[in-house]
């Protein structure tokens, strides 16, 4: 968008509460990743993020590991997942605080085994909620995608942060 930014990894615990809804710890840890940040920088207009990936209500985090990311897509192979991408935009300075969720959903491929393995071999999403990216090789593993936003997707929706930018005065164009 053209604007200059910082990009700062705040070190927060990502564990999702007991009982909190995707939704829920989604939004809780782009809002926590936010004002963590502005500790260090109180004066600054904060863009916080977090993705929670369900499958049937059943969370998929980062897998982490070669292991896990087969299982993930194992679970998820021709089967819907809706990934939730929380944005925060905090203005420091003033405490103001404009939060939401915004969903996306994606349908994987029935994948084999075989490319199961190739995908993680060349791709490794281990760090990625639900073990696939739609960036570079990941796009093989999805059949269809649906939303208002597919950078979303990617974990920053740009069309709604663009709302919320102008609501604190910031035009983009």
């Amino acid at each position: 968008m053209q604007l200059p930014f910082s990009v700062i990894s705040p070190d927060i615990d990502e564990t999702p509460l007991s009982a909190e809804a995707p939704e829920q710890t989604a939004l809780r840890l782009a809002q926590a990743k936010a004002r963590k940040v502005a500790e260090q920088h109180p004066q600054a207009l904060i863009i916080g993020c977090d993705q929670v990936a369900t499958l049937d209500g059943l969370q998929l985090g980062k897998p982490i590991t070669h292991e896990n990311a087969v299982k993930q897509l194992k679970l998820m192979r021709g089967r819907s997942v809706v990934f939730h991408s929380a944005l925060c935009l905090y203005n420091a300075e003033l405490d103001q605080m404009q939060a939401e969720v915004v969903p996306y959903e994606v349908s994987f491929r029935q994948l084999s085994d075989s490319q199961i393995e190739n995908y993680l071999r060349k791709e490794q999403p281990y760090q990625c909620a639900g073990s696939a990216k739609s960036e570079g090789l990941g796009i093989a593993v999805i059949a269809s995608m649906h939303g208002s936003d597919p950078n979303a997707l990617i974990g920053l929706p740009l069309i709604r942060l663009i709302d919320m930018l102008e609501q604190q005065g910031v035009s983009v164009i």
